[in-house]
């Protein structure tokens, strides 16, 4: 099962400029809530955003990662 420093490590690595803070909301290792922050995300829909994400796991989603739940952001908010 990946861990949460590995969900934000990935993300981080495949989408532009991402800083990515992730926590196991469940401490059970399969539920995780992240929020990503990246330039890459302007002028994309919330839904596009969430999309660039999810593929960075592909069909992990749903089954070791059975949860992640996203909040994406172009900039951080203060």
């Amino acid at each position: 099962m990946p861990t949460a420093e590995e969900i934000k490590r990935r993300i981080e690595a495949a989408i532009p400029q991402a800083k990515a803070d992730v926590q196991d909301y469940t401490g059970g290792g399969d539920h995780f809530q992240a929020t990503v922050v990246s330039p890459a995300f302007a002028g994309l829909s919330r839904i596009e955003q969430h999309r660039l994400v999810y593929r960075v796991f592909g069909e992990e989603i749903g089954g070791p990662i059975h949860a992640l739940s996203l909040r994406t952001e172009t900039e951080p908010q203060l």
